[in-house]
């Protein structure tokens, strides 16, 4: 049994297995309809249980496919729903319930801190499917993406996210450090990553670089990701922090800076940080990239479930 929580705790080995499956994966479902199970079943009767205390569309959607395909079934549940944290039901209790029913656990949630409990108390696999200050199986998907499209391995590429420092970069980071590619920043100076990520990645001595000019940030880069500026739950002044960032929406001027085969990427849903004509345009891929979010999360199901081949 193994958990996925953060890219930072994953040995690169098993982030590198996970997407030669799931290439392998892809691949063998050409001529499979969308409900078809693998040859095999290799979680035939497994029960992933999954929790949103945070709406979601992709994240859902893969999850619920990836199961089925490999021959399992899956439960959605919401906390609303649940006595937890309403003076009822603790974490530890409601872990050992998850624990007696389910086969795995794939929580979506606003706090760090629950998942980690979750962890502590729950005896099968745990999967993040977004927390606060993580996002790690939208970033092992996108890099999966980025490998099918640019045909060579990551680590040949010149990275760059333009947009706030949130979740979803945290984890991008983390994988420039496992995957070993260049990673360029583009944000205001109040919005760069801070302290504890960037001495993380001073630690495994590696370096990122942080540009508060959106053009520095993308030349040279062959793939731009970026995400929303203002995030669901985002507690700061809209109207400051969206200012703050007027000079970093990406349009088709600010992609002339990086090469010209460079492809856009985001990992959805958007705002204004992107014009429709980058967003739908010819380098765009980014309907390629929620697609493929399905057969990442296979894999990473199968790694947690000690199936990976």
């Amino acid at each position: 049994m193994k958990h996925f929580i953060n890219l930072k705790d994953i040995p690169a080995k098993d982030l590198r297995n996970i997407i030669t499956d799931a290439k392998k994966r892809k691949s063998l479902r050409k001529k499979l309809s969308t409900l078809e199970v693998d040859k095999g079943a290799p979680l035939k009767g497994k029960l992933l249980i999954q929790m949103f205390e945070k709406s979601s569309l992709r994240t859902r959607l893969s999850f619920y496919l990836a199961i089925r395909q490999l021959g399992g079934g899956t439960l959605t549940l919401r906390s609303n729903e649940l006595h937890l944290g309403q003076g009822g039901e603790s974490i530890a209790d409601t872990a050992k319930i998850l624990s007696t029913y389910g086969d795995g656990f794939m929580l979506r949630t606003d706090s760090d801190k629950k998942i980690k409990n979750f962890e502590k108390y729950l005896s099968i696999p745990v999967i993040n499917g977004l927390s606060p200050s993580s996002h790690p199986t939208q970033v092992l998907s996108d890099i999966f993406t980025v490998e099918e499209i640019k045909k060579k391995p990551i680590s040949k590429l010149n990275i760059c996210w333009i947009g706030d420092s949130n979740n979803v970069l945290n984890s991008l980071i983390a994988a420039s450090v496992k995957f070993s590619f260049k990673l360029s920043i583009g944000c205001p100076k109040k919005f760069e990553p801070g302290k504890e990520v960037r001495n993380w990645v001073k630690k495994n001595n590696k370096k990122i670089y942080i540009y508060n000019d959106a053009k520095k940030a993308v030349s040279g880069a062959d793939v731009i990701f970026s995400d929303k500026v203002i995030s669901l739950n985002d507690k700061v002044n809209k109207k400051k922090k969206i200012q703050a960032f007027k000079n970093f929406k990406i349009d088709k001027k600010l992609m002339s800076y990086a090469k010209k085969n460079c492809i856009f990427l985001h990992c959805l849903p958007r705002g204004d940080e992107v014009t429709d004509d980058v967003f739908l345009g010819k380098k765009s891929h980014v309907w390629q990239q929620a697609l493929n979010r399905v057969h990442v999360q296979k894999s990473i199901l199968l790694y947690c479930f000690g199936k990976l081949r």
